[in-house]
């Protein structure tokens, strides 16, 4: 499948970075250029290599999940067909009561994930997918206030998993976060058993103002959620207590990359979400963001600094309200995502050195990358969503080095 920019001649999907990373001399192995996951099998040995490991949450609830098919009925879909309308897949992550008798989802569906593989030609290693926290269907805990929810926006020709070590930390800590599988921009799977990959037609609807505009129509679905009503568009069972749980007066919303992006239009456009949260987004539109925006925003920067960027820089001059940026030294565009717990265990596999490796993920340490994805999204939306003051987000902290604050 052919890939392009997402937003402008600057712009780069995730596989297209990593390409660059290769066109640039790094001696990186040819599986570096794809997700850790979809790294080539070593050579036949006595042992199968070990499934892939995501990092466990921290908070003090076990995690649920369930998928929901979304249909947009105010957006119809040219390219799906006449009388058809923008359709979504989505997943809700929550914190459970009781999670024993239900399984833990795979980090992506079973048809999308080796879709992927066989895109990017490894379509043997489907096994070696890492499992979630989350349990599939498992009750939701109540205890008696509803919960705060938080959007999650994935980037170009990426996928609603590829945060999931961010998603699950906040569910495990007592949020409900919703994330969202762009149509045409992403790998994802439908009740059905229709696969969905990313689609190189001009004319789809794959920007950030339509991802924005996916992500306001999911919030339409979460305030449908509090008021008791089911949104998917099958009927699908929900899991026991999710009904009502959800707090509509509450909702924040983080995405990368282009889903940062996406996150700052959309509240621009909408003042139901309270509080966003960008990782590494270009702020790149045609036409560009405008307005000034009053409430709080954080900027979570490695290649899209405002010194580099100028989008970046215009949409940080329009924060009228609280706003904090900063950096990671030594990060590349994903150093904050799943790869920073992913690679490292395939580079040990394959026996990369430490610069091959580095080449791929940067110079952050690995460790210390998935500290900062699990500590400072949390201390944002603590802050704003539930007003809880975290002194992470006044200044450096010598548990996080690699964090520099940016007047």
């Amino acid at each position: 499948m052919t890939t392009t920019p997402f937003i402008s001649r600057k712009g780069m999907t995730r596989r297209g970075m990593l390409g660059a990373a290769l066109a640039a001399g790094a001696a990186v192995p040819l599986a570096a250029t794809v997700p850790a996951w979809a790294a080539p099998a070593p050579p036949a040995g006595p042992a199968a290599p070990a499934r892939l490991t995501l990092p466990a949450p921290t908070g003090p609830h076990p995690v649920g999940t369930v998928r929901l098919r979304l249909v947009d009925r105010s957006r119809p879909d040219a390219l799906a067909g006449p009388g058809r309308f923008r359709e979504l897949m989505a997943t809700v992550w929550y914190p459970a009561r009781d999670v024993h008798r239900y399984p833990r989802a795979p980090w992506m569906p079973a048809g999308a994930f080796q879709a992927y593989l066989t895109d990017v030609g490894f379509g043997d290693l489907a096994s070696r997918g890492p499992l979630t926290a989350g349990h599939v269907g498992a009750p939701v805990l109540r205890t008696g206030r509803r919960l705060p929810v938080v959007l999650f926006s994935h980037g170009a020709h990426s996928h609603e998993g590829d945060h999931t070590v961010m998603v699950q930390q906040l569910a495990g800590h007592g949020y409900a976060v919703v994330t969202v599988a762009h149509q045409y921009d992403t790998y994802t799977e439908f009740p059905d058993g229709r696969v969905a990959v990313p689609l190189h037609d001009p004319s789809a609807p794959t920007m950030p103002g339509d991802f924005a505009a996916d992500l306001r129509f999911v919030l339409d679905c979460v305030e449908r959620l509090a008021a008791g009503r089911n949104p998917d568009a099958d009927g699908a069972e929900l899991p026991a207590g999710l009904s009502g749980a959800l707090d509509p007066r509450r909702v924040g919303a983080f995405g990368w990359s282009k889903g940062g992006t996406a996150t700052a239009c959309a509240m621009l456009a909408d003042e139901r979400i309270r509080a966003g949260l960008s990782l590494d987004g270009p702020m790149e539109m045609n036409p560009p963001l405008t307005g000034d925006l009053h409430r709080p925003f954080m900027m979570m920067t490695a290649k899209y600094t405002r010194a580099a960027y100028p989008a970046a820089a215009a949409f940080w001059s329009h924060l009228r309200g609280w706003r904090l940026g900063v950096h990671a030294q030594g990060a590349v565009h994903i150093s904050y995502g799943d790869n920073e717990a992913l690679f490292p265990q395939v580079a040990r596999d394959r026996g990369w050195s430490g610069q091959q490796l580095r080449d791929v993920i940067g110079a952050l340490d690995p460790g210390e990358a998935v500290r900062i994805q699990q500590a400072y999204p949390l201390a944002f939306f603590d802050e704003h969503l539930r007003h809880d003051r975290s002194r992470l987000l006044t200044g450096p902290s010598p548990d996080f080095p690699a964090v520099t604050f940016l007047p």
